[in-house]
């Protein structure tokens, strides 16, 4: 009775099979046929039944339909695997004829752009490169410097205190005191980085990046001071453009001057970009005040120097004619892509 049960499985089991026509229905049928309520199961409860001397040959012959189906069910739900990744592949598959589509390139950030240019001039001229702090003392940032608690120019600097006699470093020029401090002459650097200021406006940003340039012999001159600024901004704005210096007031330096450059955009007949002067005001310089010297503990009759400092900002906005300072900040795109 038993072995009839089998082969009466086995030929359903085998139409079943046939037509199945996914991988869930064959995985319904295993679940059928061999799952632990499945029709195989109730077959063998029946050997309990049957002569003892029958059981092992009908355990083999259960056995064996156990195997045979187990191994069509796992040939038909290969076929359908096969099948259904043949789909996906068809359905997925790339054009390879099509033409790529075109990721945007990021570019260079016009202010870093500009520092790196700025780097590269100087660097050409001998110059290293020196960092300090963000975070200064008001003695490195302001006595050292030649301006005192009651001095007028504090005003010029709009500082960001901080506590215990800290604050926000309003220029890179402290960088200059710590630098003579640990070095002897000659010395010949400048220092990028970024400074603070409590002001906001078209020209003007909370954050922005200076460069200090420094140079301390035994012999510098005004002229070597001239020359090296010359130098830059026709390396940086162009050969054909016209440099000018005006007497100006710095308290670490003296004398003191303002160094303009010659309009672009009218080439010097007046424009509003120049206010109609035909000049660019770009960077302030001049000898190192001798006070300074002797903060940093060099002896003013035995040495002398240059420095100057210049805001890469403000380059920017005259090489690029940017008019809003804020424009360099707001990470549009639609801006940030003309670089």
């Amino acid at each position: 009775m038993i072995e009839v049960q089998l082969d009466e499985l086995r030929s359903a089991a085998h139409r079943d099979l046939v037509a199945a026509v996914g991988a869930q229905e064959v995985e319904a049928l295993r679940v059928k046929y061999l799952g632990k309520k499945g029709a195989l199961t109730d077959i063998l409860k029946g050997l309990a039944t049957v002569d003892a001397s029958e059981r092992p040959r009908l355990g083999q012959l259960a056995n064996e339909f156990k195997s045979e189906l187990s191994e069509a069910l796992s040939a038909k739900l290969g076929e359908f695997n096969a099948i259904e990744a043949r789909q996906r592949l068809e359905k997925d598959r790339i054009d390879v004829n099509l033409p790529a589509v075109r990721r945007p390139l990021g570019r260079r950030h016009p202010v870093q752009q500009v520092m790196r240019d700025v780097q590269s001039i100087f660097g050409r001229l001998g110059f290293s490169i020196k960092e300090g702090p963000d975070v200064e003392t008001d003695y490195y940032n302001f006595e050292t410097l030649n301006i005192p608690a009651d001095h007028p120019a504090r005003d010029m600097h709009d500082t960001f205190y901080l506590k215990m006699g800290q604050l926000l470093r309003t220029h890179t020029s402290p960088v200059q005191i710590r630098t003579m401090e640990r070095q002897k002459p000659p010395i010949k650097i400048i220092v990028p980085g970024n400074v603070y200021r409590c002001d906001m406006d078209i020209t003007h940003s909370p954050m922005f990046h200076q460069v200090e340039g420094l140079l301390v012999d035994t012999d510098v001159s005004f002229a070597q001071l001239k020359g090296t600024l010359t130098y830059f901004l026709r390396e940086f704005f162009g050969q054909d453009r016209s440099v000018r210096f005006r007497p100006s007031y710095f308290p670490f330096t003296e004398p003191s001057t303002e160094v303009d450059v010659q309009c672009g955009r009218c080439g010097g007949g007046g424009c509003p970009s120049c206010k109609y002067s035909g000049w660019l005001e770009i960077l302030g310089a001049g000898m190192v005040n001798r006070k300074v010297f002797q903060a940093a503990g060099y002896d003013p009759d035995q040495v002398t120097g240059f420095a100057f400092g210049l805001g890469i900002e403000r380059l920017a906005m005259l090489k690029y004619n940017i008019s809003d300072i804020r424009l360099l900040y707001e990470n549009d795109l639609r801006f940030l892509s003309q670089f």
